[in-house]
């Protein structure tokens, strides 16, 4: 029998999500959990994985689409397996089986809920397991408390990361040691039409940050995405400079582009410059590259935000931040923010990109100087840039002193990328149709 996929439950109060983009094509095969597909709720972007091997057919929603959970949105074939009609699967949410009323072990997923009351807790009757996200039962056994002497402030009195956070005795407050760990660099794919794009995104990032580009950008064509180290489902690498950091990220790329001849790379911020880095030393298999307020174009950079979102422990601290990135500060929301500190609650991912900080960044200086690869570069390149950027100047783009066209974005900020990705997907498509 095939095996259905189904829209999964990540949030407490989640009914529906918007099917952003499938990450293997109608009739790709896919290992059981490897990334199939993306969603977006109004707390969160995240992949699902495969619930089993197989063929991918019998698609019933297209990127875009709102669904409600539980509902099957395609079949997954063994092989051999003969496909048919598409099988009945479940219906909408109103079908499936009510809500627990009591304690109930938590979705594996549920990395927001919004503020309510705490539950009374009454002592004479058996002692349950305390309700609390994955994140706070994570975070309170790093730290060695106990769940059932901290009191919860989401729904029904569930305990949220930060309320073990703010606990004075909680490891949370002051991460400062990790271990480098094995292993290579984490990539996606998605099969598709064309020149595959490839992207790599900006420091404190990972690849979900691009899904509002790739939304804007269509479904057909083919990508490839590479976690930068310490960031995202990559692995934590020690950093001593941009130059080891530049060769960590050649080995990825050679590694995921070795049955493509050629690539459009796309790159934001600090990933900028490492793609500006990556057509430099691998000329002859760029296509084109699209550079989103590139690092390593002047010294000047706002390292006071970056230092100040690798380091936050807590949502208060790490929103004023974050509305540094935007043209205004109320292109952040607080359920942006809170989704952003639900991918940091690893002390030791926060210590490894603070190190990070100190190695690329030192006295709040961009200590690389990439304008001499700018030079000599071979592929059609285009730099893109917010004109309202708070942390990258916009002057930087102006240095291009090659046959490099320069587009100046109103009302943007650092990430025009999640800002407008509609105005950047048209400019990418002119450098790059189809």
């Amino acid at each position: 029998m095939p095996t259905e996929v189904i829209l999964p439950k990540v949030d407490m109060d989640m009914t529906h999500g918007t099917l952003a983009v499938w990450l293997v094509a109608a009739g790709g095969f896919v290992e059981k959990g490897a990334p199939l597909f993306d969603i977006e709720t109004d707390k969160a972007a995240m992949e699902v994985e495969a619930p089993a091997a197989g063929f991918l057919h019998h698609i019933s929603a297209a990127p875009g689409d709102k669904v409600a959970v539980g509902s099957v949105v395609a079949w997954l074939y063994a092989v051999g397996e003969v496909v048919g009609d598409a099988p009945k699967g479940r219906g909408e949410a109103a079908e499936l089986p009510p809500p627990q009323t009591v304690s109930a072990p938590v979705p594996a997923m549920d990395p927001i809920a919004v503020t309510a009351l705490p539950q009374p807790y009454s002592d004479p009757k058996p002692r349950v397991k305390p309700r609390a996200t994955p994140a706070a039962r994570k975070a309170a056994d790093m730290g060695g408390l106990d769940l059932a002497n901290i009191l919860g402030t989401g729904p029904l009195g569930r305990i949220q990361r930060d309320d073990v956070a703010n606990r004075q005795d909680s490891p949370l407050q002051s991460p400062t040691h990790w271990t480098p760990e094995p292993g290579p660099l984490h990539v996606t794919q998605r099969a598709g039409t064309g020149i595959p794009f490839l992207f790599l995104h900006g420091f404190t990032a990972d690849s979900l940050s691009w899904v509002p580009l790739e939304r804007a950008l269509g479904t057909t064509r083919a990508l490839i995405k590479i976690d930068l180290p310490g960031h995202g489902k990559s692995p934590k690498r020690r950093i001593e400079g941009f130059a080891q950091l530049a060769r960590m990220l050649a080995e990825a790329f050679d590694t995921a582009t070795q049955s493509h001849d050629k690539i459009h790379l796309i790159g934001h911020s600090l990933g900028a410059a490492l793609a500006l880095s990556l057509a430099d030393i691998r000329p002859r298999q760029i296509s084109a590259l699209t550079l989103i307020a590139p690092a390593g174009l002047g010294p000047e950079i706002d390292a006071a935000t970056l230092s100040g979102i690798a380091r936050a422990s807590r949502v208060e601290s790490l929103t004023p931040w974050l509305r540094r990135l935007t043209a205004t500060p109320g292109g952040i929301s607080g359920d942006y923010a809170r989704a952003a500190m639900a991918t940091r609650t690893d002390p030791a991912l926060r210590a490894c990109q603070a190190d990070m900080t100190a190695a690329l960044f030192p006295d709040g200086t961009q200590s690389f100087d990439l304008r001499a690869a700018l030079e000599r570069l071979i592929c059609p390149a285009q730099i893109i840039w917010g004109r309202q950027d708070h942390i990258l100047p916009m002057r930087h783009g102006l240095v291009a002193l090659t046959d490099c066209a320069i587009h100046l974005l109103d009302r943007a900020g650092h990430i025009p990328q999640i800002e407008c990705p509609d105005r950047v997907a048209r400019i990418i498509g002119h450098l790059s149709p189809g």
